[in-house]
């Protein structure tokens, strides 16, 4: 058990690892002011940023997720598996409820940190060196909206954040089950980790596709008065506004970036997993084909 989380953890952090910048890149589309923007589009982001910002403009707020990780992984994983053995077979329905209700109960962990990785996501903007700094880091960032907004504040966009994460994760899971069913993975096949891969990977987008646009929502709640200026009152009045201004695209800004990164953070994350258990465990205790203790959230995955 212990072995399997602290797989599930070196697993995640190499999925955020290789995922930030392109969660980076779909924040910044996501909440750019339409009559004014920075960017024409995924790669014209990804070209600014490093031009402007450097390189390491693409990991702003990152020490947020990976702050949360740990927690995330326990929470999502520990609810699954328990929600699992409750509903008594292992079933695809159920492998939806056991997932949905583990993504509800994340929320409380993945709301603060979300909000804390966009608002420094966004922080000097266009900048290469920041000239006004409002926030150190990540931790520094969740203090002081705590300071300024109290609990409330700290759990903005934790509506649209359950809202999304809950079928999220119950297609997530869903998704991963049957692929795996599907592909027939076998401890013994030669091609587990590729299988593993893509599985994974699938599973990621899908779940992406599931819920992006109350994932635009949510960032835009959550961006909201950055800079002194409140636009919205509340998730209804963010769809209505959104789409009055933009229309419909609007809902997908964005999407390229993200599902850009869901395939190689959740490949990544799979791998990781599976190498670590390989090496740490001898192949003969390795008897059935499971995802690890982890696997990138969307939002996370």
């Amino acid at each position: 058990m212990a072995l399997d989380f602290l797989a599930g953890c070196v697993g995640g952090a190499a999925g955020v690892l290789v995922g930030h910048p392109f969660d980076t890149v779909k924040v910044r589309l996501q909440v750019q002011n339409v009559e004014k923007p920075l960017y024409r589009g995924t790669f014209h982001c990804f070209q600014s940023i490093i031009k402007q910002e450097s390189a390491f403009g693409l990991y702003k707020g990152i020490g947020s997720p990976m702050m949360g990780l740990t927690f995330i992984n326990a929470l999502v994983f520990g609810v699954q598996g328990n929600t699992l053995r409750a509903l008594g077979k292992d079933t695809p329905l159920n492998q939806f409820l056991a997932g949905s209700a583990a993504g509800a109960i994340q929320c409380i962990i993945c709301c603060p940190m979300e909000l804390a990785k966009t608002r420094m996501q966004l922080q000097g903007t266009g900048e290469y060196k920041l000239k006004t700094k409002n926030y150190k880091n990540s931790l520094d960032c969740l203090i002081k909206i705590y300071q300024k907004e109290g609990l409330r504040g700290i759990n903005r966009g934790m509506v649209s954040t359950f809202i999304r994460e809950t079928p999220s994760f119950g297609f997530y899971f869903l998704t991963y089950d049957l692929m795996t069913r599907y592909l027939g993975c076998e401890a013994e096949d030669s091609y587990v980790i590729p299988k593993l891969l893509f599985s994974g990977g699938i599973s990621g987008i899908v779940s992406w596709l599931s819920t992006y646009p109350m994932d635009v929502i949510k960032s835009r709640l959550q961006a909201d008065g950055v800079g002194g200026v409140t636009q919205y009152n509340g998730i209804l009045d963010c769809v209505r506004k959104s789409y009055h201004e933009e229309g419909w695209r609007v809902f997908t800004r964005g999407l390229t970036s993200t599902l850009l990164r869901a395939f190689p953070v959740n490949a990544a994350t799979f791998a990781t997993v599976t190498v670590f258990l390989m090496y740490m465990r001898s192949e003969d205790n390795l008897r059935e084909c499971e995802p690890g203790p982890v696997i990138q959230q969307p939002s996370s995955l």
